[in-house]
């Protein structure tokens, strides 16, 4: 009995122990099962992040070419060197030594590479030099991987348009910015594994995919000269910047556009910020007269006059809303043709007059003013154009010699290529179009964009032969060319001075626009040069420049002479040594200076010169408004000479009874003061300050954030309309 019991318990003992056992096989089993089957993605991702890791390798970006199927900018197959810090037996001292040929920082370098063990450049896309004195230092863990990296085979060329990219191959300025979705490609995959004993395999996983090509409407060529020309004139001038555009009119193509200062894109360490700037298509500037040719296309298309109509411009002097401008030097009665030759402010304002704001207003935008062109660069501006409702009572007038209103190059050489268009007007564009990578050649059509029409064929024909007579006998002597016919616009613009506000006496913004043959204008061009030193009027710096770029593009595009050549150059060069006074035109006046009280004095005569008539003569007030003076002047007759010593107009009137004028005794004239009466920002916050001074019509700077707690000028002064006003604000 005590036997069987003592097998029973020892059965059970067996059972139970074989149950535990079973029982622990399975939980194992069941363990296994969960960590193979459901835990093994994780465990894989886990043992990748420890054994291995990958890079992305950057595609080939695509090349951009000129017109010529030229390489502009392409990619090269160059060495990047990268450390493998479980292989570095002195991992500080390997960074240090390589930081002193790359020039880099060894803190920075050293961070990154503890913080990624298996992986970490140290000279990436480096140049050859580099790579070989890192070579020569045969330092252990160092392995080197082939990259594609930009260059740019004619360095500054064109560098603006082109821009530049990162070390990772992202565009960062220019086409490279603008197009980098296009240029990059997909970029590939490079695997590197590390096994037990610290042994690193490296294999690409995906191979990168090189992205599309660029087609520009440039001409490398046409390019060049642009730029070796406007490097001259800067050498001789000692502006501080210049820009050069070069257009099909017909077409909108862009064969040339070029700034300076400049850089090479191949060196990113020594690209400086203001050479980043394309002032090309980002620059705001009054224009100056070369605006001249909106104002008088406009009158002509509104047939409020007509090329040979003589107006009277008062000997160089107006008065608008008590305030005087003058011109460079005194005219009398000259031409609508003649006042676009000898760029006359007071010639420009009349027809303005005439014109009335709204009809104005509608010329500047329809010439694409106010808006982008469409470019495909980037950072476009719209310029500066004021809508009709917040022009002052000079707006006007200061518009129509080209105040108030900012533009940029780009919508200069739209306008005058417009003219040279047969009035019509076509956005200017920069690529031709994308293609594919292929091993075969392609062919790109460029397409232009709809043309919209501004004025009449018959207007712009006037405006061609009238700005031919700027270059042959007015402010565009200068751009006379050989063998060719040319036509153009002369402008020099006052800039303002930053410090002060306003006005600056010294710095100017020169500039020429024009076109060749004038039959049939082949070619437009656009020269703009920024604070010339010594001389600095458009015709006297830029219409040289025009005028040796022209000549050589249009021998390069092989157009044949319109112009027969004289017996001897010394003719021509005879034609264009003009002296340098007789080309100035910029006013000595703003719109906006205050007028001299003591010119009033004087009791206003009428000139011998005319003769009594069934319509009399009226003398016109210095106080009258610019308004008053443009309708009285809508449907006058052509205006008589004014005298000299008075400077007052003399306008003819029909049905207007004669007036009785004392003979003898003092004639006294109440004369406005001029400009805008500055508000008071005091007190306001800044949202409240900028709709006030916008109201006023005019530009407020300011300074701080808060309370308005000082200005300059002060309130109750009166300044020019679109005067800076500055205002400090604090809390």
């Amino acid at each position: 009995m005590a036997a069987s019991t003592s097998s029973n318990g020892a059965r059970f003992r067996l059972y139970a122990l074989s149950g535990w056992l079973c029982l622990w096989l399975l939980t194992i089993c069941l363990r296994l099962i969960y960590l193979q089957i459901f835990c093994y993605g994780d465990f894989e991702r886990r043992a990748q992040h420890q054994q291995q890791r990958s890079f992305d390798l950057s595609a080939k970006r695509g090349v951009i070419y000129d017109r010529a199927g030229r390489e502009l900018a392409m990619s090269i197959q160059v060495d990047s060197a990268f450390v493998v810090p479980s292989e570095a037996p002195d991992l500080p001292n390997t960074i240090s030594l390589i930081t002193r040929i790359t020039k880099d920082d060894p803190r920075v370098v050293l961070a990154d590479c503890r913080a990624h063990k298996t992986f970490c450049w140290v000279a990436r896309k480096a140049d050859a030099e580099t790579i070989e004195r890192i070579r020569a230092l045969n330092l252990q863990g160092i392995h080197y991987q082939k990259e594609p990296k930009r260059f740019y085979p004619k360095r500054e060329l064109a560098a603006q348009i082109l821009g530049y990219v990162g070390t990772d191959d992202q565009g960062l300025s220019g086409l490279e910015r603008e197009f980098n979705q296009q240029l990059q490609g997909k970029p590939g995959k490079l695997m590197i594994s590390v096994d037990a004993r610290k042994r690193w395999f490296a294999s690409v996983e995906k191979e990168p995919e090189s992205g599309n090509s660029v087609v520009l409407t440039v001409d490398q060529n046409i390019q060049y000269i642009a730029e070796r020309e406007l490097e001259r004139g800067m050498q001789e001038t000692h502006a501080i910047a210049g820009t050069v555009i070069v257009e099909n009119p017909h077409t909108g193509e862009i064969l040339a556009l070029t700034n300076r200062p400049t850089f090479n894109p191949n060196i990113r360490k020594e690209i400086r910020n203001e050479a980043l700037k394309d002032r090309a298509v980002s620059d705001v500037y009054e224009p100056g007269s070369t605006f001249k040719m909106v104002t008088i296309s406009a009158g002509l298309e509104e047939k409020i006059t007509r090329p040979d109509e003589m107006f009277d411009c008062q000997m160089g002097s107006i008065v608008i809303n008590g305030m005087r401008i003058r011109d460079s030097k005194p005219h009398g009665v000259l031409s609508v043709a003649d006042i676009l030759a000898e760029s006359s402010d007071v010639g420009a304002i009349k027809v303005a007059l005439r014109l009335g704001d709204e009809r104005f207003y509608k010329y500047i935008r329809a010439f694409g003013f106010g808006q982008q062109t469409g470019i495909e660069l980037p950072g476009e501006t719209r310029g500066l154009t004021k809508p009709v409702e917040r022009w002052s009572k000079v707006s006007i007038g200061a518009i129509s010699m080209g105040q108030e209103i900012g533009i940029s190059p780009l919508q200069l050489i739209s306008l005058i290529s417009t003219i040279a268009n047969d009035g019509v007007h076509v956005p200017p564009r920069i690529v031709a179009g994308t293609i594919t990578p292929q091993n075969t050649p392609q062919t790109i059509a460029f397409q232009p964009a709809d043309g919209t029409r501004v004025i009449s064929p018959l207007t712009a024909a006037e405006m061609r032969q009238m700005l031919q007579g700027v270059v042959l006998h007015g402010t565009g002597r200068k751009a006379i060319l050989e063998g060719y016919s040319s036509a153009g616009k002369t402008g020099t613009a006052q800039k303002v001075d930053p410090a002060t506000g306003v006005y600056s006496k010294t710095k100017y913004v020169a500039s020429f626009a024009g076109f060749a043959p004038i039959n049939d204008p082949q070619i437009a061009v656009v020269v703009i040069l920024d604070s010339a030193v010594g001389l600095h009027q458009g015709g006297q710096v830029s219409a040289p420049v025009f005028q040796r770029i022209m000549q050589q593009v249009l021998e390069y595009m092989h157009v044949p002479h319109d112009v027969q050549l004289p017996p001897s150059r010394q003719v021509l060069l005879a034609r264009r040594d003009v002296p340098d006074a007789s080309l100035e035109e910029s006013s000595p006046d703003h719109l906006g200076a205050s007028l001299d009280l003591a010119e009033a004095g004087e009791t206003p005569a009428i000139p011998a010169a005319v003769k009594p008539s069934p319509i009399a003569a009226q003398v016109v007030p210095a106080a009258l408004t610019a308004r008053e003076i443009g309708t009285v002047s809508d449907h006058a007759p052509p205006v008589v000479p004014m005298t000299a010593a008075t400077n007052l107009p003399v306008t003819q009137f029909e049905n207007s009874p004669p007036p009785k004028l004392p003979a003898s005794g003092t004639v006294v004239l109440d004369v406005e003061e001029g400009g805008i009466e500055v508000p008071s920002f005091l007190g306001k916050n800044l949202r409240v300050a900028i709709e006030a001074a916008e109201e006023a019509g005019l530009d407020l700077d300011a300074v701080g954030s808060g309370t308005a707690r000082d200005q300059s000028p002060l309130p109750g002064t009166h300044v020019a309309a679109g005067s800076r006003i500055t205002v400090r604000f604090g809390r």
